[in-house]
């Protein structure tokens, strides 16, 4: 957003697995993992309480301040189990409704941090892959 403001290089692709774009802990999925393992609430009001951004910045919540429209294409992975699922899903349901296209997936059954764990629980294998064809059409358009 920010190189878009300032008429600066955009990246060709945004890239976002399981995205902190909202400081709001009130969405389904903050209350129905409340108490997920390894990630869960508490540890995002911790998070939020020492990332010493400025909560009505565009940049730091997209989300609830953002201005969507202009940026590149995206990518967003989500899992089911994590408090951040319903706000990744609704900023790619934002990035769309700005005209930006989106690819959007959520994988069932795992929790936030499942994505780096490839070579032992297959939806984070199947998710890197997604992740990297992603990457490949981007990069092949430029």
């Amino acid at each position: 957003m920010m190189a878009r403001d300032k008429r600066a290089q955009t990246p060709v692709h945004q890239l976002l697995v399981y995205p902190v774009v909202d400081n709001d802990m009130n969405t389904p999925s903050y209350r129905r993992n409340a108490n997920a393992k390894p990630h869960n609430t508490p540890m995002m009001d911790w998070f939020f309480k020492y990332y010493g951004a400025d909560a009505a910045s565009p940049y730091a919540l997209p989300l609830k301040n953002g201005k969507l429209a202009g940026l590149p294409p995206a990518t967003v992975i989500a899992a089911e189990i994590d408090p951040l699922a319903s706000e990744g899903k609704a900023y790619a349901d934002k990035l769309k409704q700005a005209g930006v296209a989106v690819d959007y997936k959520q994988y069932n059954g795992v929790t936030h941090e499942f994505f780096g764990m490839g070579a032992v629980v297959p939806e984070a294998k199947d998710a890197e892959q997604y992740a990297a064809d992603a990457l490949k059409k981007a990069f092949a358009r430029k």
